[in-house]
């Protein structure tokens, strides 16, 4: 087995740990956020949230140095949000992420934004169309948790 594949389980963990302290913190804020959510592009971000205004933020979890270098689709989520984080853990080397990109520090337990992102502005038609795909996205989940034995025709 490689050190990759001994890695993969560990890493899971850690980026689940770090999704759950992220979400909590969002809903501290205020913010509802989901986990793994289509964009209409069809890449999946990790977090999306969205505020009381209506600011869409994307987060991007990034559970070790490898998973940050081997991903090369996160510029394409910069159109879908007014603002984006990398979330990381305490460990991972800063310097490597890049100033232009928000960043949240955390664990299993919470969050805490160390860098703000500068915020962009989606245009009004995205933005209606992402509000639409995260209010259906999250009445369809609601929906099978409520009636898992519900099968979609």
């Amino acid at each position: 087995m490689s050190a990759v594949t001994e890695d993969l389980p560990q890493g899971r963990d850690r980026a689940a740990e770090i999704s759950r302290g992220v979400s909590r913190f969002l809903a501290e804020r205020d913010e509802c956020s989901l986990a793994e959510f289509t964009l209409k592009s069809g890449r999946r971000v990790d977090l999306i949230a969205l505020d009381r205004k209506g600011i869409v933020t994307v987060v991007e979890i990034k559970s070790s140095v490898a998973d940050y270098r081997s991903d090369k689709k996160w510029h394409e989520y910069l159109e879908y949000c007014d603002r984006f984080f990398f979330a990381v853990a305490a460990d991972f080397p800063l310097e490597m992420l890049p100033e232009t990109c928000g960043v949240i520090l955390a664990d299993g337990f919470g969050a805490s934004v160390l860098r703000e992102p500068p915020e962009g502005t989606l245009n009004a038609a995205r933005r209606k169309a992402l509000m639409l795909r995260f209010a259906r996205t999250s009445a369809t989940r609601l929906h099978k948790y409520i009636d898992p034995e519900w099968i979609r025709g």
